[in-house]
């Protein structure tokens, strides 16, 4: 007989089973936004999402998404993870104003289901320079063969339109919600988050693999899984403008210390910024011809101190400095590149501050030595006692033997010294202008 006690015991240890065995972080819809350059940092930050979405079981995953486009190599890789997400992913071009272009259009027609708001564009993924020039011909049709065969191959494996979608890369075409919804490259509009929830509701999709799935969202819990704050900065750190600024800021951190030594902070901060700058330019694609450029620009600066060129080094220097920063990074869109607003200041402030420090250095060279037995030659002392010609003499408050060059000195007489020995100094009178060396 199961007394009333047993069976309580009995039903709170179900209850509790039930609530182990299910996670308590469980979601139907993992919401996430892209507004950046497709480049690594976003490419991690995708990869992480979706990877949390499926251990979450999560029923589907919404990727907000405005680009101007990026990396090419980073969107294959971001397409890739997208087709093989046990999630279906819906990618989601918002809010009204925002675009899916370049690499983001590959993006959009890998989604699952593609959809896009009022007053948002796609398009144009046309492979360009990395400084927005058409490739020479040869490479060109190379790589824009290679990026048509991609687009079509997703926009078929998604069932959309890949001729139109071809275009958009050969020719560089881009289209508005209505004309992409027109030529089948997306799935339907919708104006704001909620109204896509509410028609992604009962929504029939196929998956890549040919599976059919019915979403049910009417009481869906939705949580959005933002960037790391290691993701943010990479993020950060893959803009060129940063990158470049932490790059010249290091170097100038560093030459301020080599040139004064002992102030340390100056070398702390210009090494942590150097090599933050060094990570970013291992995740953007640089051109090398910049990097000499700029190499060549600061021995210019550093040889104008040196070498009477009248401000022609200084020239030479600046509009090296100012093409070498201009192709430093080598972006396919002008978002991955240096802006001249940036380069502009920056090469003012980097010659002028490298050439008031180099002036500073080497008039400290130039300079008489003040201290030590250096500093002694030319100094003022009297004399003990007579100087015929050996003697005493105090100098900066210091006894010293000492003989006379030349005539002899009497006592208290005022002299100068010419030579330091280890224990004796060279003088003549003060009034004379004979000098000597040690």
């Amino acid at each position: 007989m199961i007394s009333g006690m047993q069976r309580f015991f009995a039903a709170v240890s179900v209850v509790v089973a039930v609530l182990l065995a299910a996670p308590a972080w469980a979601a139907d819809v993992v919401r996430m936004r892209v507004d950046d350059t497709i480049q690594p940092a976003s490419r991690q930050y995708i990869e992480r999402v979706l990877e949390e979405a499926a251990a979450r079981d999560a029923g589907l995953v919404v990727m907000e998404l405005d680009t101007p486009g990026g990396l090419l190599d980073t969107t294959r890789d971001i397409t890739s993870a997208i087709i093989a997400s046990p999630v279906p992913v819906v990618v989601y071009v918002a809010p009204s104003g925002a675009r899916a272009a370049s690499a983001g259009f590959f993006i959009l027609v890998a989604a699952d289901v593609a959809v896009m708001a009022p007053g948002t564009n796609t398009g144009a993924a046309h492979p360009v320079g990395g400084q927005g020039e058409n490739l020479p011909e040869d490479v060109r049709d190379k790589a824009t063969n290679d990026a048509a065969a991609m687009i079509r191959s997703l926009a078929e494996q998604r069932g959309r339109n890949s001729e139109t979608a071809e275009r958009a890369v050969r020719e560089s075409i881009s289209l508005t919600a209505d004309e992409a919804l027109a030529e089948k490259l997306i799935d339907f509009i919708a104006k704001d988050i909620d109204d896509l929830l509410a028609q992604l509701d009962g929504y029939e999709l196929t998956r890549s693999d040919g599976e059919t799935r019915t979403l049910e969202l009417e009481d869906a819990e939705v949580v959005e899984l933002e960037a790391s704050f290691a993701e943010r900065l990479f993020s950060v750190l893959a803009n060129p403008n940063i990158a470049y600024l932490l790059m010249a800021l290091g170097a100038l951190g560093l030459y301020v210390e080599i040139t004064h030594p002992g102030g340390i902070f100056p070398g702390v901060v210009g090494l942590v910024f150097l090599l933050l700058g060094l990570y970013s330019v291992s995740v953007l694609p640089i051109s090398w011809a910049g990097v000499a450029l700029i190499f060549i620009a600061l021995m210019l600066f550093i040889l104008e101190v040196k070498v009477a060129s009248f401000g022609l080094l200084t020239v030479g220097g600046v509009i090296a400095f100012v093409l070498g920063s201009l192709m430093l990074f080598d972006g396919p869109i002008p978002a991955m590149r240096v802006s001249l607003g940036i380069v502009l200041p920056t090469t003012v402030v980097v010659a002028v501050l490298t050439g008031f420090l180099l002036t500073r250095v080497l008039r400290a060279h130039r300079a008489r030595p003040i201290t030590g037995r250096e500093g002694l030659v030319g100094e003022v002392g009297r004399a003990i006692g007579a100087l015929a010609p050996a003697g005493k003499v105090v100098v900066h408050g210091e006894y010293w033997d000492a003989c006379s060059v030349g005539a002899a000195v009497e006592p208290g007489a005022a002299v100068r010294v010419v030579v330091v020995h280890d224990r004796r100094l060279d003088v003549v009178p003060a009034d004379t202008t004979t000098e000597g060396s040690s």
